[in-house]
């Protein structure tokens, strides 16, 4: 790939208004809450399906995990290519039908197959929402705001968390109390089958709002130098991973340090539920609602306070902004408190310990992901979007449920141990994580400059 030349920053088109910027991210922000609502909502019933199947920590692990990332990560390359090009809001749209009506379909499931088959289902539908996401965000807002509202975003993985484990905490009430429900061809019904019935289908109304949205101008486009001295703005998948292989220390080191970061996300997402009613004796719903208000009150603040520093240092002088935010963030909270946090003595400290470590955590997931959009011409974020959920997916949502649980059944060989598994993993790969980032300040720096100068 040439160097490129200047950009097309789509001159004499100004950037949209801030109301109907602000109108998108919410909208967008809705559509990832409901993706998260579908995608948690798995983590509060691993109880009842694991007793009802028969299931061991590891084999539910893989259909909360491995299942959803098998083509959430593969379909996700292919998606990023198609919203650098095709309308981002009619694959979005299309993306949020599908995932909604695969998590309906695993209330269907009536053994362990065809409920990995629907997650896989609901992988496929949820990897649509982030390449067109971030993209779309990046062309409604300039470089020196794009921070706070790309972590607005981000906010969605907080609240989709928080909601999710309130939600599934009435539902699983409400579901538990009623009578027994039979359907033709399919039979009885679990309570936890009522479950991903009642929070799987409402959620296609938010597909229906992404036709409010309109396609911005796609900015900051580079041009390259075609073989007949002539330029082009399209550019071939080759080309975009030779840009990429040129800036591999950037790309490697933040892909990597992310995707650790997610390993400890993820652990804590599936099996902090069950941590409280196997150590505590807690019920479901009493374990959903305190987890859940923990995440839905500190996660928000997290990834706002995150974009808010982020875009201050970025404007103060400081290229790697949202890197620095980031790294410091995982050294001085996420890492110490998610290790201690499941080693307190009481269900209230442990409690208390969530909130730094779910705090940082949404402070590190918004810089992270703000971070590619600076550095990321507008024709390869899709693509990049994609690839970089595919690394941290791949490694993250797979390795994280199923590295506790393999701790938990192989490691301890006792499913009382549980919170030791998760304190064990957190470590492990908090120190990963700290490594990679601290490696990658460097090189996003010498990025943003470069992205500055196009």
């Amino acid at each position: 790939m040439s160097q490129p030349t200047a950009p097309d920053t789509a001159p004499g088109a100004a950037y949209p208004s801030a109301i109907r910027a602000w109108y998108v991210v919410v909208v967008l922000t809705l559509g990832y809450i409901v993706s998260f609502l579908d995608r948690q909502i798995f983590a509060l019933l691993v109880q009842p399906i694991r007793e009802d199947m028969g299931l061991s920590d590891t084999q539910v692990s893989l259909i909360g995990g491995f299942a959803f990332a098998l083509f959430y990560t593969f379909f996700g390359i292919f998606i990023g290519r198609l919203a650098d090009r095709r309308s981002r809001r009619a694959i979005i749209a299309a993306g949020i039908t599908l995932w909604c009506c695969m998590t309906a379909a695993c209330g269907l499931a009536r053994n362990y197959w065809q409920l990995f088959l629907a997650r896989v289902g609901v992988g496929v539908g949820e990897a649509t929402l982030n390449p067109a996401a971030l993209s779309l965000i990046s062309d409604y807002f300039p470089r020196e705001r794009r921070g706070r509202a790309i972590s607005f975003y981000n906010m969605g993985v907080s609240l989709g968390a928080g909601i999710a484990n309130l939600v599934g905490a009435w539902a699983i009430g409400i579901a538990t109390a009623m009578p027994a429900v039979m359907l033709p061809f399919v039979g009885e019904l679990r309570p936890w089958q009522l479950v991903f019935l009642m929070v799987g289908l409402p959620g296609v109304v938010i597909a229906a709002l992404m036709f409010t949205v309109r396609e911005p101008a796609r900015r900051d486009r580079l041009a390259i130098a075609t073989a007949d001295g002539g330029r082009t703005e399209e550019i071939s998948f080759r080309d975009t991973l030779r840009f990429l292989r040129a800036r591999a220390g950037m790309y490697t080191t933040h892909f990597l340090g992310m995707s650790v970061v997610t390993i400890i996300g993820y652990a804590y997402f599936f099996w902090v539920p069950t941590m409280f009613v196997r150590t505590w004796g807690w019920s479901i719903p009493e374990a959903g609602y305190a987890y859940g208000l923990v995440v839905l009150i500190a996660g928000p603040i997290g990834v706002n306070l995150g974009g808010w520093i982020a875009d201050a240092l970025y404007q103060r002088g400081y290229k790697d902004g949202q890197m620095r935010t980031c790294l410091i963030s995982a050294i001085l909270v996420l890492v110490p408190a998610s290790v201690i946090g499941p080693l307190m003595p009481t269900p209230a400290l442990a409690i208390l310990g969530l909130i730094p470590s779910t705090m940082a955590a949404a402070v590190v997931t918004a810089t992270g992901a703000a971070a590619l959009m600076m550095v990321t011409p507008n024709q390869l974020r899709g693509q990049v979007t994609a690839m970089y959920y595919f690394v941290i997916n791949a490694l993250g949502l797979t390795l994280g449920p199923t590295a506790v649980a393999l701790v938990t059944d192989y490691g301890f060989a006792d499913p009382a141990a549980l919170r030791y598994s998760i304190a064990v993993v957190s470590l492990g790969a908090g120190l990963l994580a700290l490594g990679f980032l601290a490696a990658n300040l460097r090189h996003y720096r010498a990025g943003v400059i470069e992205a500055e100068s196009w």
